[in-house]
């Protein structure tokens, strides 16, 4: 082998060599992902991607990061409300990387200590609210979850777009509590509502009693109406209606009989004596 056949060799490697560095050195990224790149230990200014991408390594170094919003379940967390009720609440988070420099650079790990913010921000907002305020007012804080989170992990180029709670188990003993409350406060509308019909029915009778006083003829019409709804139930029933105003001259000839038998019995004895 002659000298210049070695070197054609050698050139032919490293033109191999070459073409298998630069083809491993192509990177491509989806168009939700972004590349961070580390040339010789330092960040370049801007994240690449997405499309086809050069690293060459060893000089260069890229960590992928996903713009995508990723969805975080907090684990259920034991906590005591402002009026000392024990609680276990779970939510889910929702959150995306709006700058894939800071969460590579500020956190070491962005999803680990996303997960233990939520987890703390949790107890610890949950612990300010009252157990109804928890229970009736979810989007009001869920809405204060979201700021805490967001405020927290802005620097580092995270985005918190929802909390949502999702599930709070009570112990047992409350449970039973919240449902005699209810049953009372379904007593008590049920009341209010039968209150609120009888006084209504009371003005429409005395709308009434004041229209048939003016039209006298309006009580008679009132009872053959009634005389055909009985008749068409029950046709072999005669009803027979009486004006309650005959009951009244008859109650006090009946007083008027009664005081006068009782009367002579009364004076007898008094005319024996002067006798």
């Amino acid at each position: 082998m002659t000298l210049d056949e070695f070197f054609s060799g050698v050139v032919v490697i490293v033109i191999i060599i070459v073409i298998f560095y630069l083809i491993s050195s192509i990177k491509i990224l989806a168009e939700y992902e972004r590349g961070v790149i580390f040339r010789l230990g330092r960040v370049l200014r801007e994240p690449k991607g997405p499309g086809i991408i050069l690293v060459f390594a060893p000089l260069d170094r890229m960590v992928r990061t996903s713009l995508r919003i990723e969805a975080m379940e907090v684990p259920p967390q034991d906590l005591i409300t402002r009026d000392n009720v024990t609680v276990k609440v779970n939510a889910v988070l929702y959150f995306r990387v709006v700058d894939p420099n800071k969460a590579v650079l500020e956190v070491a790990n962005y999803l680990y200590a996303t997960s233990q913010l939520a987890q703390t921000t949790l107890r610890s907002v949950l612990g300010e609210a009252e157990l109804d305020e928890l229970l009736s007012h979810r989007e009001k804080i869920n809405i204060r979850l979201q700021a805490v989170l967001d405020e927290h992990t802005g620097p580092w180029g995270i985005k918190v777009t929802m909390v949502e709670v999702k599930q709070v188990d009570l112990p047992e003993q409350m449970i039973r509590a919240i449902a005699k409350q209810a049953e009372a406060e379904r007593e008590r509308r049920a009341k209010i509502i039968q209150a609120e019909g009888e006084y209504l029915a009371a003005e429409k009778l005395t709308m009434a009693a004041e229209l048939i006083q003016k039209q006298p003829a309006a009580i008679q019409l009132r009872y053959l109406q009634t005389l055909l709804d009985i008749g068409v139930e029950k046709n072999t029933t005669v009803v027979f209606p009486v004006p309650i105003e005959i009951l009244t001259p008859l109650s006090r000839l009946i007083e008027n009989v009664a005081a006068r038998e009782a009367s002579p019995s009364s004076s007898q004895p008094g005319g024996t004596g002067s006798a």
